[in-house]
């Protein structure tokens, strides 16, 4: 996926607000108030929309990402990893004065992870981050309630969106969201957030509901592992999950988002795309979440090297032709600790910043 191409557009464009996450792994339930546990699993990273920008530039993918650093260390230090060492194009960001970078610290416990974040909306909003988005292959958006002016601007360009949306903490699910997947080539949500939107009872009839509204439908069930439609070809899949030890969940529909991007950019089957999404996203839980839990195709390759199962040798056959001959070097994950204060240059639109840890 990482070949030359005549296609100079970006293969992704992404805007979204990016946190600098603090997962704590290894509890085997959560704290109580007046209770302290210990935990022997750390990891830090960068979060929020920088989990779709890297688990799509580890397949090699150019991926330009618009959102806003704070002027302090931690912006500084989710700057660098994402630029320096994933080599994303932040060309379209910016650093703001003043703010802080919004800091997440996430408690993974069994399949699911309570989350604790500080932080004060961007100055920048996504229409002022994209303005005229530039042209792309395809963007990967989240929708929310009130719609984002630069999207209809990226469906009119030609751009591809793929898109997916939150939790509804108003828990009223209004059906009004859905009018914007008029303007989408493909729309992923859980199938808790699908029943919810479409007022179904069951991942399948939510599935059969959003097929009508946009060309590739796909509803996830974690476990269960995802189905989808795509009107466009006249394909369904339904595959499943991978068995695996969760040491992390968190990131892991980013994982699967960019992963599908990733094989529908080179035009595979409907069930190889939703097979290798759903392998994707079952290996980054594995790893400490956040945006460095994505495996790239190195971790892709060394899944498949070393499997031995006979049934999943012949689901994920595709791979041997699918695989670059060079997979690349490993990709690195989450540290237990931040680089030092010198390995972080300054930001070349911020004053001098200063690393905290």
């Amino acid at each position: 996926m990482g070949e030359t191409r005549p296609d100079a557009r970006p293969d992704v464009l992404l805007t979204g607000l990016l946190f600098y996450d603090l997962v704590l792994t290894g509890l085997g339930k959560p704290p109580t108030p007046g209770e302290e546990i210990w935990t022997d699993g750390m990891g830090t990273s960068p979060g929020g929309i920088a989990n779709l920008a890297v688990a799509a530039a580890r397949y090699g993918l150019s991926t330009s990402l618009a959102t806003v650093f704070g002027d302090d260390g931690y912006g500084a230090y989710c700057r660098e990893v994402l630029a320096g060492q994933e080599h994303i194009d932040l060309s379209l960001s910016r650093t703001a004065d003043g703010w802080h970078t919004p800091v997440t610290v996430s408690i993974a416990y069994g399949h699911d992870r309570a989350l604790v974040t500080h932080g004060q909306e961007p100055p920048y909003s996504q229409d002022a981050l994209m303005g005229d988005p530039p042209a792309a292959r395809t963007a990967l958006v989240h929708i929310e309630a009130e719609p984002r002016e630069w999207l209809a601007k990226a469906a009119a360009n030609g751009t591809k969106i793929y898109a997916d949306v939150g939790w509804d903490p108003t828990q009223r699910w209004s059906q009004d969201l859905l009018d914007q997947l008029a303007l989408c080539h493909a729309f992923v949500p859980n199938d808790t957030e699908a029943m919810a939107y479409t007022r179904t009872g069951t991942a399948a009839d939510a599935l059969s509901k959003l097929s009508e509204l946009v060309p590739v439908a796909v509803v996830t069930r974690g476990p269960g592992g995802a189905i989808a439609v795509d009107q466009s070809t006249g394909e369904h899949a339904d595959v499943p999950a991978l068995a695996t030890d969760v040491l992390d969940a968190t990131g892991a529909g980013d994982v699967f988002g960019a992963s599908f991007v990733a094989a529908s950019l080179q035009g595979w089957p409907l069930e190889e795309r939703l097979r290798f999404a759903v392998l994707a996203a079952g290996l980054s839980v594995q790893r400490h979440g956040g945006a460095l839990a994505a495996p790239g195709w190195y971790g892709i390759h060394q899944w498949w090297s070393s499997l031995k199962d006979p049934e999943l040798r012949r689901a994920y056959g595709f791979l041997t032709d699918r695989m670059p001959a060079d997979p690349g070097p490993p990709v690195p994950h989450a540290p237990v600790t931040p680089p030092a204060p010198t390995a972080l240059p300054t930001p070349p639109d911020a004053s001098a910043a200063t690393h905290p840890f």
